[in-house]
């Protein structure tokens, strides 16, 4: 996942995240891309659209 500079760290996206993998931590996140299974769930759930799903 890649978190754009106008991230506001709401929190949306690790609230939303059904295996709990986004920490929100001062002016970052962290994400553990190991466990993720790619839902888009949480790019989808951010209001200001910071997230976007890294290309392979």
């Amino acid at each position: 996942m890649i978190v754009k500079d106008w991230c506001s760290f709401c929190g949306e996206c690790a609230g939303v995240c059904p295996r709990n993998l986004i920490q929100v931590r001062e002016y970052s996140l962290v994400f553990n891309e190991e466990n993720c299974k790619e839902c888009s769930i949480c790019i989808d759930a951010c209001p200001i659209d910071a997230l976007e799903r890294e290309a392979e």
